[in-house]
Formats: C-alpha cells, sequence, structure tokens
C-alpha cells in the first residue's frame, strides 16, 4: 500500500515531458519503432561505411542473380549490389522525409502562430492561402509541381515541402486560436505581459505536443509520397538510387526477378511502419487521455 501511494505521488511530480517519455516506454510497439526508426538512420548516414559495395559499382557476372552469400540481396540487371543500392536509396528517401517535415515547420509554425495569435486581416490571409493549397490531393499537387521542374532530389524536396507546410500551419493556428483565450493567458496581458513572452513563455510551449505528433506522422507520409514521384519516374533521377525508384524501376520484372521489387518494397513498407509507430506511441504519450 505504501508502495503505491510513493508511486503515485511520483506521477504527480512528474513534469508533461517526463511523464510522455515514461507513457511512451511502457509502449513496446513505439519503443520498437523508434529503435528501427535509428538504426535506419544511422546506416543510411553512414552507407559509404555500411554497404558491402558502392552503389554504382557493376559486376556483369552476377547480372540478375538471387540471394546469395556474396550478394545477400541479389544483384539488378546490371550487375549491381541489391543491399548497397537499398542502403544508398534509404539515404534519399529517409533525408526526404525528415528535411520536408523541417521545412514544413519552418514555414507552418511561424505563419500558422501569426495567423492565430493576431487574427484579423492577417488570419484570414493565412487561411486562404492554406485552402488554396489543401484544395488540391498532395500526390497530385507534388505530381503537378515535379512536371513543372522536372526530376530530381532539390525539386522533390521543394514540391514535398509546398504540400506539407499548410497542414501544420493549420494546426498551429488552430492552437493559437484555442490557447490565446486560456485563463493564463488572459492573465497574463492583465499584468502587462509583452506579447513575446505571451507567444513563447505561455502560448507556444502547449500548442508543440500535436506539432511534434503531427511532424512524426508526416515523416513516413513523406517518405511514402517521394516513393510514389520516384515509382512513376519523376522523382529521383537513376542511377541514383531510391526505394520507390527501385520498385518502379522493376515491377514489371518481377516473376523473372523477385528479389529485384521485393526487397526495396520491404524495406520501403518497414520504414514506414517504423516511423508510424512513433507517431502512435507520441500521440498516446502526449495526449491527456492517455495518462496514468
Amino acid at each position: 500500500m505504501q508502495m503505491q501511494n510513493n508511486l503515485r505521488e511520483m506521477l504527480k511530480k512528474r513534469g508533461l515531458w517526463q511523464d510522455a517519455i515514461y507513457r511512451f516506454s511502457k509502449n513496446k510497439l513505439a519503443v520498437f519503432g523508434l529503435l528501427v526508426s535509428v538504426i535506419l538512420i544511422f546506416i543510411t548516414l553512414f552507407a559509404p561505411m555500411v554497404a558491402p559495395y558502392p552503389f554504382d559499382k557493376q559486376d556483369y557476372s552476377v547480372i540478375g542473380e538471387g540471394p546469395s552469400a556474396t550478394h545477400w540481396m541479389g544483384t539488378d540487371l546490371l550487375g549491381r549490389d541489391l543491399l548497397s543500392r537499398i542502403i544508398y536509396g534509404g539515404r534519399i528517401s529517409i533525408s526526404i522525409g525528415l528535411l520536408v517535415q523541417v521545412t514544413a515547420l519552418l514555414i507552418g509554425l511561424p505563419l500558422g502562430a501569426i495567423a492565430g495569435y493576431y487574427g484579423g486581416v492577417i488570419d484570414w490571409v493565412v487561411t486562404r492561402l492554406i485552402d488554396f493549397f489543401m484544395a488540391f490531393p498532395s500526390l497530385l499537387l507534388a505530381i503537378l509541381i515535379m512536371v513543372a521542374l522536372g526530376p530530381g532530389y532539390s525539386n522533390v524536396l521543394f514540391a514535398m515541402a509546398v504540400v506539407t507546410w499548410p497542414p501544420i500551419c493549420r494546426l498551429v493556428r488552430g492552437q493559437f486560436l484555442s490557447l490565446r483565450e486560456r485563463d493564463y493567458v488572459l492573465a497574463a496581458r492583465s499584468i502587462g505581459s509583452k506579447e513575446g513572452r505571451l507567444i513563447f513563455k505561455h502560448i507556444l510551449p502547449n500548442s508543440i505536443a500535436p506539432v511534434i505528433v503531427a511532424i512524426t506522422f508526416g515523416i513516413p507520409a513523406a517518405i511514402f509520397r517521394e516513393a510514389g514521384l520516384s515509382f512513376l519516374g519523376i522523382g529521383i533521377v537513376p542511377p541514383t538510387p531510391s526505394w520507390g525508384q527501385m520498385v518502379g524501376e522493376y515491377y514489371l520484372a518481377i516473376q523473372a526477378f523477385w528479389h529485384l521489387p521485393v526487397f526495396p518494397a520491404l524495406t520501403l513498407g518497414f520504414a514506414i511502419l517504423a516511423f508510424t509507430f512513433v507517431g502512435d506511441g507520441l500521440q498516446d504519450a502526449l495526449s491527456p487521455k492517455g495518462a496514468d
């Protein structure tokens, strides 16, 4: 009984983030997803040291071979090691997933905060801008941008950022609209707190949790969109590999060379699933309904 009371007291003394970390650590799928995500990021970040071969090295004596002791995932139709290309392809897919969310945050957070806090004409302009971009299906808009700009890493990053910032901006705007009328903000304003202090001390810290969750869910979404663009041939330009491009390049040859589309597709699905598990875990950990 005394131990239970002590445990309750400890839980009460925990802050928001300590409590969220505790709940997140109790979610086995979330912890597994985080572990897999960190491993994937580490492997792709140090691809030159991890990959057994350069991604563009050709060996015409092993063209189209299946998995073997020398080439664990086989080789493609140009004699290149498939495992090495998947590792290097992860650099493209995962980096786009992460950089797109950073770019969306840099654009959406300040715009949403300004619109939600000040309201009026500024809010009207930002809201109409959000509505304009969100009127188009995100993947379709990204395809249109890529058709206009042409394939390439920087163009994919730009197209993905264009379709990703409006939801972040709308979320931040809604949080600021709600929190600016809370009693503690009104009390701080009544005693003469400056706008900068109100925004950065009272409103922004209390609105950041759902933004973190949205960004985490946005990473697998961005990876999937990049894979879709590359699958269609308007994303990453060969010979630079990406998971979606590798699936799109060889899916028609699946009956003769099953390993060529299957292994990149499995890696893509596994990465998306891992980041989704992290997002689910953060959502539960940062939600008041998930409290112990």
